[in-house]
């Protein structure tokens, strides 16, 4: 059964856990040197951002990847290069999950709800939607379900639109429940950093 594998992957990580403002926040350090940081509400305990990095093959620590949760504001660049940034307006991708379901937010998809399509590409391990106008096209994967090696349910997934956000709803299957609430038992047992979150410092 492959669920419990990547459960030991994360009992097998070196994990530090820091409280404050609300929030239990744990850093994973994995045998291959990736690194994963969770951030959960405490009377929750819902999860409210997940990211990744690696080291590159210099040994110096990449950028976040977030899985989960707000994106990161851009970071101030030179001036030469705020002439070219993003528009405001184009659709902005968020995942941000609840209690039994995996969730994903596009803003600025002003069309009517009728416009939209969303469906399951098995082979490809995605989601797809598409607008009938043409005017928006998006794949997106769910890594949550390869780690776990399930395969994707269109009975599991749902849309409605409102406010000009495309909300996209998967409910996550049983498997996926058990292994998130053996892990919150574990996580309450890490024994809580002082000093540092042993994240790997930026050069």
């Amino acid at each position: 059964m492959a669920a419990p594998n990547w459960l030991e992957q994360l009992r097998a990580a070196r994990k530090t856990a820091l409280l404050g403002d609300g929030k239990r926040k744990v850093h994973y350090l994995f045998d291959s040197g990736k690194e994963m940081v969770e951030e959960y509400d405490m009377k929750t305990n819902q999860l409210l951002l997940r990211k990744w990095r690696e080291k590159n093959t210099l040994g110096a620590c990449g950028n976040w990847q977030i899985e989960v949760g707000e994106p990161d504001l851009p970071a101030v660049r030179a001036l030469d290069q705020e002439l070219i940034k993003e528009s405001s307006t184009n659709p902005i991708l968020m995942r941000k999950d609840t209690k039994n379901s995996f969730q994903w937010r596009i803003r600025n998809l002003p069309y009517p709800k009728d416009v939209y399509s969303v469906s399951v590409e098995k082979d490809q391990r995605c989601c797809v939607i598409h607008t009938s106008n043409k005017k928006y096209y998006k794949k997106f994967s769910i890594p949550d379900l390869d780690r776990f090696q399930l395969p994707l349910d269109i009975n599991a997934l749902s849309f409605t639109h409102s406010n000009n956000t495309l909300i996209i709803t998967y409910q996550k299957p049983t498997e996926v429940l058990a292994a998130e609430e053996e892990l919150l038992k574990e996580l309450k047992k890490i024994k809580v950093a002082n000093d540092g979150d042993g994240e790997c410092k930026t050069q």
